[in-house]
C-alpha cells in the first residue's frame, strides 16, 4: 500500500472514530431503523474515503451525504406508500375495534413535518437543526449562499410551525 493511501485511511479512521456513532444515532432518529441507519452511515464513510482529497470539512460532508441518503429513503418510502394505496384501491380495510387509533393531532411528529417539507427546505433543515451544522457549513455543503440558507430556514420554520399548529 502506498504511503499516501495509508495516510488517507488513517485520517478517515480518525474521523470514523470521532463521528460514526453519532452519525448512526442521527440517521436512526431520522429513519427509525437502526440497521438501515448503520448502512447509511457506513456508505457515507465509504464515499468519504473516495472523495477525501476534495473534502474540506469531513463532518459536514458526512452529514450531507447521509442526509441525501435519508432524503432518498423518505422519497422511496413515499412512493411505496402511494403504490400500496393504489393497490388497496377502494377495498375496505379491516378495522381493529380494540385499537381505535390515535387522534391525528397526536400522530404528527416533527419528523413527519420535516418529511412533508418541500425538497428545497428538507436538506437545509436536516443539516442545520438535526446535524447541528452552522449556516456557513450548510451553505458550503449545498453550494448555496448563506443568505439563501437563512431564507430557506426561515421559510421552513414558518411551514413547520403551520403544519404542527394545525395538529395541536
Amino acid at each position: 500500500m502506498a504511503s499516501g493511501e495509508a495516510a488517507v485511511e488513517s485520517a478517515v479512521r480518525e474521523v470514523y472514530d470521532a463521528h460514526f456513532g453519532r452519525l448512526v444515532g442521527w440517521t436512526t432518529q431520522l429513519i427509525g431503523d437502526r440497521d438501515l441507519a448503520h448502512d447509511v452511515a457506513t456508505d457515507a464513510f465509504v464515499k468519504l474515503l473516495t472523495h477525501w482529497h476534495s473534502v474540506q470539512d469531513p463532518r459536514a460532508w458526512l452529514y450531507t451525504a447521509a442526509a441525501n441518503q435519508v432524503r432518498d429513503h423518505w422519497r422511496k418510502r413515499g412512493r411505496e406508500a402511494s403504490a400500496y394505496e393504489k393497490f388497496v384501491g377502494g377495498n375496505a380495510r379491516a378495522v381493529d375495534v380494540a385499537d381505535p387509533g390515535l387522534d391525528p393531532a397526536t400522530r404528527m411528529t416533527v419528523r413527519d413535518a420535516v418529511e412533508s417539507l418541500p425538497e428545497r427546505f428538507r436538506l437545509v433543515v436536516l443539516l442545520h437543526y438535526f446535524a447541528d451544522l452552522s449556516v456557513a457549513q450548510v451553505a458550503l455543503q449545498t453550494g448555496k449562499s448563506e443568505g439563501t440558507i437563512k431564507r430557506d430556514l426561515h421559510d421552513a420554520r414558518k411551514q413547520l410551525a403551520q403544519r404542527l399548529e394545525v395538529t395541536r
